[in-house]
């Protein structure tokens, strides 16, 4: 994406030196320069430029094809390896396996690909635009009478050429980068662009200023995607599709998206049991065919070990986990378009977020009527609605805020009282516009409203309550004063004065708006939401750092923060990280809050900074000057009502445009990470120490301590114990603080915790050699059943000892799913000894004076392990 010196908005240097050059110049040459006329293209002309152009279109990120998306479910690396587990299975023989591992692999790749394939079509759909027609007038070949007839007509936008003239006029989107050659009233929103709240005024003829601005500053170029707010104009286009400034950052955010902290993870996690199964087999394999002789023996039993420590549910339970996030998102109004965003959400401890419609109404309302002193004052108000109210021009925003106040009419009694006599119509020269009222009928009254230094330029008195008096130099600087503390506060200020003529005067031209009585100010804001407080107060109460980074001014961001409670020191303009590198950047984005007046570049690099210092990052943004960081973040959160653009560069799509909901996703984001965790420390440690008391027993046992099929059973049965756990709760306290992906600690967490089982299988494996005599391979099965139960009921109880920091059962019980589901595999793998299945796979069939001993087992695993967990929480300050 290039990007010109200072501009709000990417575009390419030809592109901005031809509207930079356009911006200046007189309505003819302007049209000239484009090869235009007013009366329009013919529809040859048009053809021949749709042929050198192309159509006007900008490049949209399509919905890859279903075959594509279900490669990208199926590709992660525990699916690679247990389908190569399953391959080498099928060619062993062992078809039990093969049909075990095939299942869970299909079952999480379909899971997946349907969610994402959903989401995915749920948010085409949300792809519309403000207008997709625009009207356009095209030299025709009509005839009406002897006079050829011109014919202004709707075509769809992307038909739109270079030359072609367009009518524009409130609602509609700019179809193109545009010169304006005719305009009433114009006032365009270019919040998309640039993040600034207030509409600008947009004007067919304008002075080249003595040094080159930012290209959204030119008075005389509308640009693709922005907004009419009120009036009317001609245009000629100027540019089209990817040589706007629209098209020209979509064609720069095309492409694969980077890697976020989700993806990170999760592969380092994936990489750390893949090592660890490197090493482990190959181990368990030697040891078995050095010890027992039996090469082919030991090779399947080091393919059922190497499927015991394979994770295999991981992928369907993170799937599982982000799918039902995804589905209770949706119920609080909220699309997920990728699945892993949702922990993201969770991880997210530092959240970006423009200014406009987020912490603000992205409405303009009246907020204060003072006089020239500063003091509020009703009669400012009313000669501000009168003005207003009897304006016959298409009204602009601040009007709008000022009618607003719609009980006026009736306490002033307008229509009878204040009868309209006369208006002097706003121009861009004088700024500012007039109407004449007869005042009860006394006297008539001109009532003048507009720009404060047009206003003051023609006013010689100023009102002090019901006092008149000569506005002198002393008094000029305390209004000056007064203007400047509203706008250091954020507000756009409107000045209003008055003066009293008889009601003999005839018609009122220009020359009468001179030694006017100033009454005083109008201000206005984009104010604050109600919501915008409680829920950044909300956010920080989950480690989450809000900053802001809008295009707006820094004096009305500083007067936002201020309101929402944001603490803000310095604010940071775009154009103080010009230069820096990255490291001096990255220092900047962490230690300030708001960042202010920065194009689409500057967001990007700051967003960028933050995840370089090892942050997660979260983007809310609607704008097209917002979709690069949206694509640049781990989470991006756009709104339904975005560009085209924001929609297809974010992860989210809020159908609320409410921090309140952000707050929502932030929660369930942390549920399905702390579930997802609990699932891979639990099988981590599991795993861990059934391999290690494998080991031990291999090394000393003259016959295997479990069966290869053994080994798959209790490894399914364990695995579908574990599948309710999407449906578990979390602590409270664990919701609180952003929670991320740290190999190390699952590493840590396997070595310390692991080995507390296998401390009981040894004790079990004594229990079964001494007291029941299973010491011989003639009694290898009676040995192998003891195992099975209390290896599966151990494993299966470490579900409840892992899934909270608390005690189980007392302090924090699992949910109802998790409840019945590991009761049921307890009770199944009970059972297994006795059932003919298990005799089919070499089991025995148990004394009944086991149980009581495994009754002790287990009670004494609990008990230790909830004391080696309390060390550890003392120890390393951290559980899930």
């Amino acid at each position: 994406m290039t990007v010109s010196a200072r501009p709000a908005t990417a575009v390419s240097p030809a592109a901005g030196d031809l509207l930079q050059r356009l911006a200046w110049l007189s309505t003819d040459a302007a049209l000239q320069a484009l090869e235009a006329r007013p009366a329009g293209l013919t529809e040859d002309e048009v053809e021949r430029r749709r042929e050198l152009v192309g159509t006007n279109e900008v490049a949209h990120e399509k919905s890859p094809a279903w075959y594509l998306q279900l490669t990208h479910a199926f590709a992660n690396p525990f699916n690679f390896l247990l389908t190569t587990l399953a391959v080498v299975s099928g060619l062993t023989g062992d078809q039990r396996a093969l049909i075990v591992i095939s299942v869970m692999v299909v079952f999480s790749t379909t899971l997946r690909f349907f969610q994402e394939y959903r989401s995915n079509r749920a948010a085409m759909a949300l792809r519309a635009m403000v207008s997709t027609s625009t009207a356009v007038e095209r030299e025709g070949d009509e005839f009406t009478g002897s006079m050829p007839a011109m014919r202004r007509r709707e075509i769809p936008m992307d038909q739109l050429v270079p030359g072609d003239i367009v009518y524009l006029s409130a609602g509609d989107m700019v179809p193109a980068d545009v010169r304006v050659i005719a305009a009433k009233d114009l006032f365009v929103s270019q919040s998309s662009l640039t993040g600034e709240a207030l509409p600008v005024e947009k004007i067919e003829r304008a002075v080249a200023p003595p040094a080159p601005g930012s290209l959204t500053d030119l008075p005389t170029i509308c640009f693709m995607g922005t907004n009419v707010v009120s009036g009317t104009a001609t245009a000629v286009v100027a540019a089209t599709g990817a040589r706007t400034s629209f098209g020209a950052m979509a064609k720069g955010l095309a492409g694969q998206r980077g890697t976020t902290a989700f993806d990170v993870g999760i592969s380092q996690v994936s990489w750390l049991f893949i090592r660890f199964i490197a090493v482990m087999v190959p181990l368990v394999f030697l040891i078995n065919g050095l010890t027992k002789h039996d090469w082919l023996e030991a090779f399947i039993f080091g393919l059922a070990i190497a499927v015991g420590l394979t994770p295999e549910m991981l992928p369907m339970i993170v799937t599982t986990n982000l799918a039902k996030g995804a589905v209770t998102m949706a119920r609080h109004k909220t699309i997920v378009k990728r699945l892993s965003a949702i922990q993201n959400f969770g991880a997210m401890d530092v959240l970006c977020t423009d200014k406009t419609g987020t912490l603000t109404q992205d409405k303009i309302v009246l907020e204060r009527y003072i006089n020239v002193v500063g003091e509020e004052d009703d009669e400012v108000l009313a000669l501000a609605y009168l003005n207003s109210y009897y304006q016959t021009g298409l009204k602009n925003l601040l009007d709008v805020a000022v009618l607003e106040h719609g009980e006026l009419k009736k306490e002033l009694a307008v229509e009878h009282a204040y009868a309209k006599l006369d208006e002097i119509p706003f121009d861009f020269t004088r700024r500012r516009m007039s109407v004449v009222v007869d005042q009860e009928h006394d006297h008539h009254r001109l009532i003048c409203k507009g720009a404060v230094e047009e206003i003051l330029a023609v006013c010689t008195l100023a009102r002090d309550e019901d006092r008149v008096m000569e506005l002198n130099a002393e008094r000029r600087v305390v209004a000056h004063d007064v203007v400047n503390e509203l706008n250091e506060d954020g507000f756009r200020v409107v000045a209003v004065a008055y003066r009293d003529f008889p009601r003999s005067h005839g018609a009122y031209a220009v020359g009468d708006e001179s030694d006017l009585v100033l009454a005083g100010f109008v201000s206005f804001l984009d104010p604050p939401k109600e919501t915008a407080a409680p829920a950044l107060k909300a956010l920080a109460e989950y480690g989450v750092t809000v900053k802001i980074l809008t295009g707006d001014n820094d004096l009305v961001s500083r007067k936002v923060c201020r309101d929402v409670g944001l603490k803000v020191e310095h604010i940071v303009l775009g154009s103080e990280l010009v230069g820096l590198d990255d490291a001096a950047l990255g220092e900047v984005a962490d230690k300030n809050v708001v960042f202010a007046k920065l194009t689409p570049d500057d967001k990007v690099r700051l967003v960028r900074a933050l995840r370089a210092r090892g942050h997660t990052v979260g983007f809310m943004g609607d704008g097209i000057n917002d979709a690069g960081a949206l694509r640049e973040a781990d989470v991006g959160i756009s709104v339904d009502s975005a560009v085209d653009i924001a929609k297809e560069s974010a992860d989210i799509i809020l159908l609320e445009k409410s921090l309140m909901v952000l707050e929502e996703g932030v929660v369930e984001g942390r549920k399905t990470f702390g579930n997802t965790i609990k699932y891979i420390k639990m099988t981590a440690s599991s795993n861990f120490g059934n391999v290690f008391s494998v080991l031990i027993a291999s090394a000393f046992l003259p016959f295997l301590p479990m069966l290869p099929i053994q080994l798959l059973t209790i490894n399914l049965l364990y695995d579908i114990s574990q599948t309710s756990i999407p449906w578990d709760d979390m602590d409270p306290d664990y919701l609180k603080v952003p929670r991320k992906w740290r190999a190390d600690d699952i590493g840590r967490f396997m070595i310390f915790i692991g080995p507390t089982s296998s401390i009981f299988d040894i004790t079990t494996f004594l229990l079964m050699w001494f007291i029941f005599k299973a010491n011989t391979p003639a009694q290898q099965s009676l040995f192998q059943s003891g195992w099975f139960i209390e290896g599966l009921l151990s494993q299966t109880l470490i579900v409840h000892m892992i899934r909270t920091k608390k005690v189980p059962f007392l302090q924090s019980t699992a949910a109802l799913p998790v409840l019945l589901l590991t009761t049921a595999v307890m009770a199944v793998g009970m059972y297994l000894p006795f059932s003919r299945l298990g005799l089919a796979t070499g089991m025995a069939r148990l004394p009944w004076t086991y149980f009581p001993w495994l009754a002790v087992t287990l009670l004494a695993y609990c008990a230790l392990t909830q004391g080696v967990k309390t060390w550890y929480i003392r120890r390393f300050h951290a559980w899930l």
